[in-house]
């Protein structure tokens, strides 16, 4: 059985994606939620994603608002699209078939052959709808590997992860519900990085998308470069790569809660690591090989740029 994807589509999820395929695994469905931007922008980047890379399994509309709270989104830093860029854009794209992502899970988890592993690159909501509504179904997850949580400190706000903070009570409820949650956090993801130096491979790979992938590349690593760093984080790709290369990152188990109120807390997402003081509830990604990470996700982007 293949992976079912759950995403905000950003440009860092539209690596993850291409790496997982690219690693030669299947996709069986995705599911879409706010995020990068809000729901109807994402929904517009994820049909123009599929028609730019062949993507032709089943993608559904999920959750446009969180649990609890106002929407938030990371247009601030990503732009109106969510998707920045230093030349081409993604084309523009006829509209996705309607379908709900909640009862298309629900028809995935039905499946009896598993295993049913879930990569969540985004905020938890459309997996916590799926865990209040249907625990039955939700206890059929095997393993659920998300992008999110920061174990020492936070992006979008100094104590909170962007996808923690979009929607904790998400994360609360997937937490509670007892789901398979394997956390690849900022603290890892942070030690892979891309370059600039990284664009001109892709440029110069010589297919139809070989310049709107280095386009969006390029967009995405400025957001590092012009804050004064040397490269920019590869996130969502990571968790990818958790998935599909077991050897690649290392998990522990650990305590992992999240903050639910307070002005400069609310998303933080709180690690305990401490058998003798808490009762284990998930697993945390520890460490990462860093050059096997970029590898892959350069050799994805590259591939998908020759064809």
């Amino acid at each position: 059985m293949g992976v079912w994807i759950d995403t905000d589509m950003g440009f860092d999820d539209i690596a993850a994606i291409l790496v997982v395929l690219h690693a030669g695994e299947a996709v069986d469905g995705v599911s879409l939620v706010f995020g990068n931007a809000p729901l109807e922008q994402v929904k517009r980047n994820a049909a123009a994603a599929a028609q730019a890379f062949g993507w032709t399994f089943p993608i559904h509309e999920g959750r446009a608002l969180p649990v609890l709270g106002k929407l938030e989104t990371a247009e601030r830093i990503l732009g109106q699209t969510g998707i920045p860029t230093s030349g081409l854009n993604l084309p523009e794209a006829p509209a996705l078939p309607e379908s709900d992502a909640f009862l298309a899970l629900c028809r995935w988890l039905e499946d009896g052959a598993g295993p049913h592993r879930i990569l969540a690159l985004g905020p938890l909501t459309n997996i916590a709808a799926l865990a209040l509504a249907r625990p039955d179904l939700a206890a059929r997850i095997d393993e659920l590997t998300w992008m999110g949580g920061g174990v020492s400190s936070g992006n979008h706000t100094a104590s909170a992860e962007f996808n923690a903070f979009a929607d904790p009570e998400a994360l609360a409820v997937v937490l509670a519900q007892g789901l398979p949650l394997r956390m690849v956090d900022l603290d890892l993801c942070r030690q892979v990085v891309a370059y600039p130096s990284d664009v001109a491979a892709i440029r110069m790979a010589g297919g139809a998308k070989a310049a709107l992938l280095a386009d969006l590349l390029a967009g995405y690593v400025a957001i590092g470069t012009s804050r004064g760093r040397a490269g920019m984080a590869i996130y969502d790709p990571c968790a990818a790569v958790a998935l599909v290369d077991a050897n690649a990152v290392s998990f522990h188990p650990a305590r992992i809660d999240v903050e639910l109120s307070g002005a400069l807390t609310r998303g933080r997402t709180v690690v305990e690591t401490r058998a003798s003081h808490a009762t284990f509830n998930a697993l945390y990604a520890t460490d990462v090989d860093a050059e096997n990470a970029r590898r892959r996700l350069l050799d994805a982007l590259a591939k998908e740029a020759a064809r």
